[in-house]
């Protein structure tokens, strides 16, 4: 099987823009959505690319490119993060802001979809060439964000500086602070308790009732986690407060694994002194990928977009996969997974908690009323735990897999919102 598969992966497609109009149409096909309305919903509403110049500390001037797109704001304003890479496309923004949108109807939070990225290398960037360029960025994308228009948040190599930084430009420029603008920002400018790790927090809850359904006990079940930034680092930990057994992890540049578990808050601080899982003690060391064939009961993709597919799935050896990095898993691998039932937690509902808690954020800060952690985490525990059924329901109704079940709901919502507003003119 997997040598077959390996000899068709080279025409497998990996556009992320396309992919996502795949996963649509899936689900559009199952709820025999007209075509007027399927034309609606694939495409984006809005679609900006900006040029963003910024003097580097070398003293020349270089110009960057960014984008901002805004799938659809249909259930209320849009809702997505802005991340710093090299390999940032337009197209993969589109799909990002596209999921965004099924996300925020997955989970019933009044968001429609948006993202941004810009194309750079934050590695080789100094913190005063970042905060240039993400001034100049906000600015440039001014005129179509704000609480009531569209609000980013910090996704790939960005963070809560990085939102501080365009919470004050937006500030200065329209006159006054304004704290809806952004959500992910530090405690001291409106954000939230519970916001840092509620992406993982979110695939915790989904993983427990996922647990349940697959007739096992989160306690005790062996986890590898590809990908150690934020929320794969944190879901490794959170897994393990649940007496799960961590068996494998990776970041970009190695990956390690014990099948006895290795010791995770030894992980975190390695992790966090030297930047890397490089050097770990007491591990046996693998490639990265690796770590997506390691044998396991819950898989956890935690890095970027197409890391399962045709060409390894047929290695992949899990019982439930919680897809924390927004798609990771291609509509190939997907089949193939359904065959092997597989139980896959999409990537708009398992990595949800961090727009949910986002939602909460903009919630305090339109009301200037805050709450506490612990309100947080059962109002997110609430959530994402109603949304797992409800996406559970849809897949047993429809005969197909968690995805398509995700994506049928979100679909439907945002399909009702479209035709009660109707089309202006």
């Amino acid at each position: 099987m997997a040598t077959a598969m390996a000899a068709i992966a080279p025409k497998e497609e990996l556009n992320p823009f396309e992919i996502a109009k795949q996963q649509f149409n899936r689900a559009a096909d199952y709820l025999e959505l007209e075509d007027s309305m399927r034309s609606v919903l694939r495409n984006a509403k809005r679609q900006l690319i900006v040029s963003i110049p910024v003097k580097m500390d070398g003293g020349e001037t270089k110009v960057f490119e960014g984008y901002r797109v805004q799938h659809n704001i249909a259930r209320g304003p849009a809702k997505g993060g802005i991340r710093y890479h090299p390999n940032v496309s337009l197209d993969e923004v589109k799909a990002l802001a596209s999921w965004m949108t099924w996300k925020c109807a997955t989970v019933g939070i009044p968001y429609g979809g948006g993202k941004g990225g810009i194309i750079c290398d934050p590695k080789s960037m100094s913190k005063n060439e970042l905060e240039r360029l993400t001034r100049r960025y906000a600015f440039e994308i001014a005129p179509i964000i704000g609480p009531d228009r569209d609000i980013p948040a910090p996704d790939v190599y960005a963070d809560s500086q990085t939102m501080a930084w365009i919470m004050d430009t937006i500030s200065m420029v329209r006159g006054h602070t304004e704290l809806g603008v952004v959500t992910g920002k530090p405690l001291s400018l409106g954000g939230s308790l519970g916001r840092p790790e509620a992406t993982a927090r979110g695939a915790l809850y989904a993983l427990r009732e996922a647990c349940k359904v697959k007739g096992f006990d989160l306690k005790g079940a062996t986890v590898a986690v590809q990908g150690f930034g934020n929320a794969g680092s944190i879901i490794a930990r959170l897994v393990h407060e649940d007496g799960a057994k961590v068996i494998a992890a990776c970041d970009s540049k190695t990956g390690v694994f014990k099948a006895d578990g290795l010791d995770v808050p030894a992980m975190l601080k390695h992790k966090e002194e030297t930047g890397s899982l490089v050097g770990l003690k007491g591990v046996k060391e693998i490639a990265p990928n690796e770590v997506l064939e390691v044998e396991c009961d819950i898989l956890c993709p935690s890095a970027l977009e197409n890391s399962i597919t045709m060409a390894n799935v047929g290695k992949v050896k899990t019982k439930i996969i919680a897809e924390l990095a927004n798609g990771p898993t291609t509509p190939g691998a997907d089949r193939v997974l359904e065959d092997e039932k597989i139980m896959l937690i999409p990537d708009i509902l398992a990595n949800a908690g961090g727009v949910t808690v986002s939602y909460y954020e903009w919630v305090q800060d339109m009301y200037s009323f805050f709450w506490s952690e612990d309100r947080i985490n059962h109002t997110l525990e609430e959530t994402i735990g109603k949304a797992f059924h409800n996406v559970f329901e849809k897949m047993m109704k429809y005969g197909t897999d968690m995805r398509t079940g995700a994506y049928i709901l979100a679909i439907d919502r945002v399909a009702e919102a479209t035709r009660v507003r109707g089309i202006f003119p």
